[in-house]
């Protein structure tokens, strides 16, 4: 388990920022001047306890993307635990949730869907109609959703990090959407340690949802955003920026 999740660590990495090469690490510490890492910022730890075996410039404020969704599938797991909601549920998309753009799944508006499919655009297809239904969903609104997040975020101690919205859409530094590759890597922890079965989703190579609208039911098909999923043995996500 230890291996799988310095590797998981590894490869989250390699997609948050390019490198030239992917070092694995069991217990032993690493130099700066045993790997070459061409990327601007990268960290390496210990999944079961948070040490850090590897770090290149670990709390520079950068643009995180879609790896965003991170905290958001937190957030939604944590309300599954709580039993504000479960896989069951049926989530609303509202007019706001649709008219998402970049990656999505084609939400239509008042279409509905259970917790359980929207996990999945989110965590497959890196769906970001999904992330605005399920943030309303838990919180009436993505505002609200999102001061849950930077909450969080200062409770995980990611003293590098400020959301503006659930889906890391449009993000700059100058928009005050940030956050540092060792931020990324507590939250990510977070979620894999205590929500162990986001792997249940993070591991999907392919799989389909179906629309359900006024015009009928339609098939989606969705594939994975993070190609090692498909060519790497071993990987289990966790998300693509």
């Amino acid at each position: 388990m230890k291996f799988r999740l310095t590797l998981f660590f590894v490869c989250l990495f390699a997609l948050v920022f390019p490198i030239s090469g992917i070092v694995l690490a069991e217990e032993k510490s690493v130099s700066g001047s045993a790997v070459d890492i061409s990327a601007v910022s990268a960290v390496l730890i210990e999944g079961s306890t948070g040490d850090i075996i590897y770090e290149k410039d670990k709390d520079k404020e950068l643009v995180p993307a879609s790896i965003t969704k991170i905290m958001t599938l937190t957030l939604i797991f944590e309300a599954l635990d709580n039993g504000k909601l479960t896989l069951e549920t049926p989530v609303s998309v509202s007019e706001y949730a649709a008219s998402m753009g970049g990656s999505q799944v084609f939400l239509e508006p008042n279409e509905t869907q259970t917790v359980d499919t929207m996990i999945k655009c989110i965590s497959i297809a890196s769906a970001n109609d999904a992330a605005v239904a399920m943030a309303e969903k838990i919180a009436g609104s993505e505002e609200a959703f999102v001061k849950k997040m930077n909450e969080k975020a200062v409770a995980l101690g990611m003293k590098h990090t400020q959301f503006k919205n659930c889906t890391g859409l449009d993000d700059n530094i100058e928009s005050g959407h940030f956050s540092s590759a060792y931020d990324v890597a507590l939250m990510s922890r977070e979620l894999i340690t205590k929500h162990p079965e986001i792997s249940n989703y993070s591991t999907v190579w392919m799989d389909t949802i179906i629309h359900k609208t006024k015009k009928g039911e339609s098939e989606f098909g969705l594939t994975n955003t993070n190609k090692l999923v498909r060519f790497y043995d071993g990987i289990t996500g966790l998300k693509t920026g």
